[in-house]
């Protein structure tokens, strides 16, 4: 671990499955002196408390954020230009304040105006996760050999980004930087679509008369049982991720359905050879994300953890 990777104080400002599991990795690797935390409910703070996993449980976010030297904001894309608002001017000058949402232009957006300029805003996406949610969901694992995308704002320190690469990689992940903008358009084709038709198709499976609901549990293959996992998904974190990223989701969804189109002429065709050229050139993608360590080819019914060891 390097010295630029730690922090005197973390504040984490909500702590579900994102911010815990950068509570116990933070914790693991000693890259902070103290981490501090809040959430919305005295029920999860109670809980946060009970875990043990943190420094100090505090009941806003104003007085998480005082003297912090990191502030990441681990809640829905939509409260963060509140609790920008909220935080600003309790912040420490020079304070790197970061988040952890799907989305990155409306976080720019919706954070940045709030922000006194003595602290340094560095967005960031870690683009892991699990269907699972709530204080207890976090893992010091869950985020090594995954990536991580930050999205520094124009003019923003270069030395302060550096500093939350150097934080993320000594937690396991794999660290990119790109413009807001760019992030949303790639995670709408990786992600944001996906997400949707998972959510679209295990919602037809419910709706379906013929097949009873028993039957579509008990007889789930693996391609629907992988729809199910992405679909049991935060209902509120997707909302507002789709409400905030919307251009981008509907110009790829767009192009999602006139795909769709052709494919349904060429069964309605029985146009075999316009089927297995389109199946052929999809097997090639799925073979370059297997070939980048992005995943394996062994069967998955549960990502095994990967042993984070302590330095």
């Amino acid at each position: 671990m390097s010295e630029q990777a730690h922090f005197q104080r973390i504040a984490l400002i909500g702590f579900g499955l994102i911010g815990g599991s950068i509570a116990r990795a933070a914790k693991l690797q000693g890259l902070a002196g103290e981490i501090v935390t809040t959430a919305r409910s005295e029920q999860t703070r109670a809980r946060v408390a009970e875990l043990g996993i943190v420094d100090k449980v505090v009941a806003t976010n104003a007085e998480a954020v005082k003297d912090a030297d990191l502030v990441i904001l681990c809640i829905p894309v939509g409260a963060c230009g509140p609790v920008a608002q909220e935080i600003a001017a309790h912040l420490k000058p020079g304070a790197v304040v970061s988040d952890v949402g799907s989305v990155k232009g409306a976080i720019v957006r919706d954070m940045a105006p709030h922000l006194p300029k003595t602290v340094h805003f560095v967005p960031a996406h870690p683009v892991a996760g699990t269907e699972h949610s709530g204080p207890d969901s976090g893992f010091a694992e869950l985020f090594i050999n995954r990536w991580c995308i930050l999205t520094p704002p124009e003019g923003v320190d270069a030395a302060a980004t550096d500093r939350l690469r150097a934080f993320w990689a000594a937690m396991g992940a794999k660290v990119e930087v790109m413009t807001p903008d760019h992030h949303d358009l790639v995670l709408a084709i990786t992600s944001h679509l996906p997400h949707l038709i998972a959510y679209t198709i295990v919602g037809t499976a419910d709706e379906l008369a013929q097949v009873t609901e028993s039957e579509v549990i008990k007889f789930s293959a693996g391609g629907f049982r992988d729809f199910t996992r992405i679909a049991a998904s935060d209902p509120t974190m997707w909302r507002d991720v789709f409400l905030a990223n919307k251009e981008a989701v509907l110009e790829m969804l767009g192009t999602f359905t006139e795909d769709l189109a052709k494919l349904t002429r060429a069964i309605r065709r029985g146009d075999g050879e316009a089927l297995f050229d389109h199946f052929t050139r999809t097997r090639a993608i799925r073979r370059g994300i297997v070939e980048i360590g992005q995943d394996s080819a062994a069967p998955d019914f549960g990502r095994p953890h990967a042993a984070l060891k302590k330095p």
